[in-house]
């Protein structure tokens, strides 16, 4: 008998690490298996409990930027889930900030055992077991274990050494629960964002065709964009339209977005005032947006028959209308975003301004416009947003909203704000006479007389008015193919004339070696040389003569010309 007993030893060993390693297994498979993460972890505190032969285990995790301890999950005669504890407080507070697998046989004798909780719960602790949680340096929490069942109802170290292994095992089971947990809410997130921004594309006009006065492009900086815009045609023809920006990111902003967006449109049908429709907008947008969200926007009604345009702008970024001499003029917005308040006017009636295009073009756009960049250049600004619309004016209305967006977007540096623009040009038949381009040479310029004659007899010129318009472009031609292409004797004429404010506008455009406007000024007649007589008549012929700086992009010179209708 005595010869057995260290092979029954043995035996008993070799049962007790069986035990171990299936105990590891069958936890490790519950952990890779598990839908619940908190039901997962009652089952193992469970087969912690039963292997170890204890009364009682809990787990707690550290919360509130680790400065709390909470038990999450507690097996046993008395559940303890939810108990918070101080960050270090207790035994399993002190395996936690030392980073230790504590054992104490008699807890009578430890200065950190808390007896409150025995006296709330009524139950008796004796000794306690608790290991620590980790992965790395991120400390999650730890397991307790408490009161041994044996006949000492002491635990030993084997006791400590499986749990120490099988604590780690659960922090990485919880590490990955959380991780994966948190990848499905921003899956989730992100799925409800591109959901948001197709709602927010279905918003947005159809593309019309390029003979329509109204185009826009919308450019958002993330998924969702806080801009919009819209415009429609009204029962009488005329064409309602509206830019605006919500204050705020995020789907909230998108919201609020996607609701001024769907109320301008809704309202906008029947309400043909944009001043009553902002005071409409912003009653609905005041009761139900959130505190601090607002709206900048700016509506206006065009209509295509006279060129005028009725306009209202609550808080936006001042619209600009180029003129078609280059010139801009900007309306700046007289009364706070839509949102702020319901007693900003006694009639709820946001202030209008009234203007004619007269030939020209207005653009409305967001903040991500004038400060973008371009070419990780300096934010554009109001100086900057000024002269990309004299460079792009040549081009039509619909192509010019996608260059500029195209300017901003052409970088792999991503946009500083959404980005949004939109333009109301003059559709007026009689606004764009003629627009011709044409070989640089000698044999042009009589179609090009021909041409400028019948337009501007058209256009209500007399006899002798037209003359002297076809006079100063055939000049004009004439120094073009003479001097600015010379020698090279190949090149373009761009000749466009329009009807703007009781005028006739000309504009001569080529594709030469910029000149220096100071040498093709006219000369007093005692100083004229021959050949030099071109600038003389021009300025004699027209009202006014200048060129237009700089050129719009892509050409060499554009000589501006005005002659008012007499």
């Amino acid at each position: 008998m005595e010869q057995q007993a260290p092979e029954t030893a043995v035996v008993e060993v070799r049962q007790e690490f069986s035990n171990y390693l299936e105990l590891l297994a069958v936890v490790g498979q519950d952990f890779a298996t598990s839908l619940d993460i908190d039901e997962t972890i009652r089952l193992t505190l469970e087969r912690i409990v039963n292997y170890l032969d204890a009364e009682a285990a809990s787990l707690f995790m550290l919360e509130n930027n680790d400065t709390e301890i909470v038990c999450r999950v507690s097996v046993g005669p008395c559940n303890i889930a939810g108990l918070r504890l101080k960050y270090g407080q207790g035994i399993v507070g002190q395996s936690i900030s030392q980073q230790a697998s504590l054992m104490v046989r008699d807890v009578s004798k430890d200065a950190n055992f808390l007896r409150s909780v025995d006296e709330k719960t009524g139950f008796t602790t004796r000794s306690i077991l608790c290991a620590p949680m980790s992965l790395n340096d991120v400390h999650l929490g730890a397991v307790e274990v408490i009161n041994k069942r044996n006949a000492e109802g002491l635990f030993a170290e084997r006791d400590r050494d499986a749990l120490r292994v099988l604590a780690a095992s659960a922090a990485l089971a919880i590490r990955n629960a959380t991780l994966t947990k948190t990848l499905i809410a921003q899956q989730r997130l992100q799925r409800e964002l591109e959901l948001v921004a197709e709602l927010q594309l279905s918003l947005l006009p159809d593309r019309r065709e390029a003979d329509f006065p109204v185009h826009g492009v919308n450019v958002p900086a993330r998924t969702v964009s806080g801009d919009f815009f819209d415009f429609f045609p009204l029962p009488d023809g005329r064409i309602c339209f509206d830019l605006g920006d919500v204050a705020g990111k995020g789907i909230q902003a998108a919201l609020l977005m996607a609701k001024a967006s769907s109320l301008v449109r809704c309202l906008g049908k029947s309400v043909h005032l944009p001043g009553e429709l902002l005071g409409m907008v912003n009653r609905e947008i005041c009761e139900t947006a959130s505190r601090g969200m607002f709206v900048t926007l700016v509506v206006g009604i065009y209509d295509p028959a006279s060129g005028h345009v009725i306009l209202a702008n609550a808080g936006h970024e001042p619209p600009l209308l180029l003129a078609a001499d280059g010139s801009v003029r900007d309306f700046p917005a007289a009364a706070p975003p839509v949102g702020v308040s319901t007693d900003l006017f006694a009639d709820n009636r946001f202030p209008e301004v009234s203007f004619d295009l007269d030939g020209g073009s207005l653009y409305i756009f967001t903040d991500g416009v004038t400060e973008g960049t371009i070419d990780d250049g300096e934010p554009l600004g109001g100086d900057g947003i000024r002269e990309l619309l004299r460079e792009v004016s040549p081009m039509p209305a619909v192509e010019r909203v996608d260059e500029i967006a195209a300017r901003f977007t052409r970088s792999d540096k991503p946009l500083h704000d959404d980005l949004t623009i939109l333009v109301v040009q003059d559709a007026r038949p009689d606004a764009h006479l003629l627009e011709l381009r044409l070989p640089a040479t000698a044999e042009t310029l009589r179609e090009i007389r021909d041409e400028v004659r019948t337009v501007s007899a058209q256009a209500g010129c007399g006899e002798e008015c037209t003359e002297e318009i076809v006079l100063a472009v055939n000049e004009a031609c004439m120094n073009i193919i003479q001097h600015a292409y010379g020698e090279e004797g190949k090149g373009e004429i761009i000749v466009e004339i329009r009807v703007n404010d009781g005028g006739l506008e000309v504009r001569l455009t080529d594709f030469a070696a910029p000149v220096d406007p100071e040498t093709v000024k006219p000369r007093p007649l005692e100083e004229l040389r021959p050949g030099g007589l071109g600038t003389r008549f021009m300025s004699e012929c027209m009202d006014e003569v200048r060129f237009v700086l700089p050129p719009p992009a892509g050409a060499g010179n554009q000589l501006w010309m005005r002659k008012r209708i007499a």
